[in-house]
């Protein structure tokens, strides 16, 4: 059976069927708070006594990775909330996604309206542009100036996407609001800020402003790289489904416009389950720790081809949608069209 019969099949039986994996929990928040907060700030504890304590640098710089990776995990929580899934309660869900927020930079309102936007576009090449990573057509890219040829080409290098894309991303565009922000939006901007600011403060009265950023940087740029990948490869890898809006179907682009991706089992918990994304496509209100048991339930899910750790880096060449052949290339590629 192709995938197409599968995902039409589900978008009739989806409604019923997967009503049960939509109902938030009251412990399984919780216990996520626990294990990703407390160890997070278990590092930083350490972090700083080392610094303190004067051993060497690479000593700290090392604890700084599980460190990145529980703040991943913070990321997805924040996710959740965004998404009004992660606690039963919706002033729940907003109140800890401001929370959330301040430890990963990023304001709760402002990330929230275009990530909703995010889902309602997916795959949908004439809404391109909100939540998502810049992605051009062959025909596109060769009737582009030079300019936005090579600006292209530097955003989508992995070297500087997973490099300065962390910076650039989370600690200078989340500090401004878009164009088009309502007042909620620009609040919760402003909001993050001032206390971000004071966060920066205290630390400097306390053990130091160079102990704070010797400490913070590292972690945000790790988990900053690792959360970019993490939605790069959700939405660009083989075989993923783009199409022209006439043609565009919703339920299509959740199952082969997201991908399925199968990650070590300790990778899996770090990003939350998130690996299961068509999953989350379908039915954004499901909250991360109802993933994998929805996914185990349904055969529709799991026959989505997998894409594994290996074969997901070849995802970072392939940089072009050509409309001809409904697939994504690379500019090699392209370059011989």
């Amino acid at each position: 059976m192709e995938v197409l019969t599968k995902t039409e099949t589900l978008a009739t039986a989806n409604s019923n069927d997967l009503s049960e994996f939509n109902r938030s929990s009251v412990l399984k928040p919780v216990w996520q708070i626990v294990n990703s907060i407390g160890p997070y700030a278990g590092c930083w504890a350490l972090m700083i006594y080392l610094i303190q304590q004067e051993f060497p640098f690479w000593l700290y710089l090392l604890i700084s990775v599980p460190a990145a990776g529980f703040l991943v995990r913070i990321f997805i929580i924040f996710h959740d909330c965004c998404h009004r899934s992660f606690f039963v309660s919706s002033t729940a869900n907003a109140i800890f996604g401001y929370i959330f927020g301040i430890f990963i930079f990023t304001p709760y309102e402002k990330w929230r309206s275009l990530h909703l936007k995010h889902h309602g576009t997916t795959g949908n090449l004439d809404k391109r542009g909100t939540g998502d990573i810049w992605t051009l057509t062959v025909e596109e890219y060769k009737t582009a100036s030079t300019w936005d040829r090579l600006l292209y080409r530097v955003v989508r290098n992995p070297l500087l996407m997973l490099g300065l894309g962390p910076i650039t991303y989370f600690l200078i565009s989340q500090r401004i609001w878009y164009r088009k922000a309502n007042r909620k939006q620009i609040l919760s901007v402003m909001l993050t800020n001032v206390i971000l600011g004071l966060i920066i403060y205290l630390s400097h009265l306390t053990f130091g402003l160079a102990t704070y950023l010797v400490i913070q940087i590292p972690i945000i740029l790790i988990a900053g790289a690792a959360g970019i990948w993490l939605f790069y490869v959700q939405h660009q890898f083989e075989g993923v489904y783009w199409a022209r809006q006439e043609d565009w179907d919703r339920t299509r682009a959740a199952m082969e416009g997201s991908s399925f991706y199968k990650l070590p089992r300790i990778l899996q918990w770090i990003s939350g389950n998130i690996g299961f994304h068509h999953i989350h496509h379908i039915r954004p209100q499901i909250p991360n720790y109802n993933l994998e048991s929805c996914f185990n339930k349904y055969a529709e899910f799991q026959s989505v081809k997998s894409i594994t750790l290996r074969k997901s880096i070849k995802s970072l060449f392939l940089n072009l949608w050509d409309e001809q052949q409904g697939k994504l290339i690379s500019f090699r590629t392209a370059r011989s069209l």
